[in-house]
């Protein structure tokens, strides 16, 4: 396949991150990362190929329309993979506004001048969450309608409301990714599974919502990454593809297992009042890009887990930065003087 110039959006984030380091480690094309940067963009999480040709590093907005027309120009870039996005539940209740402004605004100006400049390939990073709540059965496919619950998951189905009217009138080669939870390597730490290993390492109190039976789909982040590799390359325009693990598990079942990964007690569970507009159940029907696609899993749930609180053992001083601050000196000291 020919050469790409490729913008990922939100690349220092958790899933961000991961898939640039797995597109690195298969093609040759070049990769530009626009990042803003805020609480969850760590440049830390690509330390190990800052220094790739291949990869650029960008400190900046989507919502910035002249700073990204000028990096689609200066860049020639024909692939857009958007990831950036304000992602936290809890953070959207308390502080919906930037949700609007990235998530909707954001995309909208990325969509603009994709069309003004011509792009070959235009992904949106969306979210099982924009479906709902689902009930004791069922599944949601592609066809599900989107009935979001919280002012992130909103944000997000608007997102992809833009995406696909942009295909729609102006045909442009729009495909929409929906995934269940990821974990995995390099996850800010407020998501519930790194924030159970980290709190249990430190024997600190492990905040469960409500009764804990709230239930998702889990997916390991390399998992997820080969999915939206598969979809940029195979993919049709104007589709939408589900991402699931098909690994639905309790709130507290991912609790106790941490537990007792760790060897940790079951003392340090802490049951706290449950967050505004939970949703009850989310899973997802990945059958059609495996039919469609030949899309397949390889990391089953209790092996992955596994290797996930290894990797948090093994990088102790990663997310020890990030719960003390200290991880957002790393840009001011790598590039404060590029």
């Amino acid at each position: 396949m020919d050469n790409k110039n490729i913008l990922v959006t939100g690349g220092c984030g958790f899933i961000g991150s991961n898939f640039i380091r797995h597109m690195l480690s298969i093609y040759h094309y070049n990769i530009t990362n626009l990042d803003k940067l805020t609480y969850a963009g760590n440049l830390e999480n690509l330390k190990d190929i800052e220094n790739d040709k291949r990869y650029s590093f960008i400190k900046g907005d989507i919502v910035d329309r002249n700073l990204v027309q000028h990096i689609f120009e200066a860049r020639a870039i024909d692939t857009v993979i958007n990831f950036a996005a304000e992602s936290h539940v809890d953070r959207s209740i308390m502080s919906p506004d930037e949700f609007i402004q990235t998530n909707i605004n954001g995309t909208f100006n990325l969509l603009e001048t994709a069309k003004k400049l011509g792009v070959r390939r235009f992904i949106q990073i969306s979210t099982d969450e924009v479906y709902g709540s689902l009930g004791k059965e069922g599944l949601f496919t592609e066809l599900t309608p989107m009935s979001p619950n919280s002012p992130y998951s909103a944000s997000k189905a608007s997102a992809d409301m833009l995406a696909m009217a942009y295909f729609k009138t102006f045909n442009m080669p729009v495909v929409i990714t929906r995934c269940s939870n990821n974990y995995g390597p390099y996850q800010f730490p407020e998501k519930l599974i790194p924030l159970i290993i980290t709190n249990a390492l430190a024997d600190i109190a492990l905040p469960v919502y409500g009764d804990g039976l709230n239930i998702r789909d889990w997916i390991h982040v390399y998992d997820h990454c080969e999915a939206i590799d598969i979809v940029l390359h195979k993919g049709s325009e104007g589709e939408v593809y589900n991402i699931g693990g098909e690994n639905e598990r309790t709130n507290i079942e991912i609790v106790k297992l941490i537990l007792d990964i760790l060897g940790k007690p079951y003392s340090l569970i802490q049951y706290v009042k449950d967050r505004l507009g939970h949703d009850r159940r989310y899973a997802i029907d990945s059958t059609k890009i495996k039919n469609i696609l030949g899309y397949k899993t390889h990391y089953g749930f209790e092996k992955g887990m596994e290797d996930t609180v290894k990797w948090y053992l093994d990088n102790r001083d990663w997310w020890q930065r990030i719960r003390t601050g200290e991880y957002i000196t790393y840009y001011e000291r790598m590039y404060k003087n590029r």
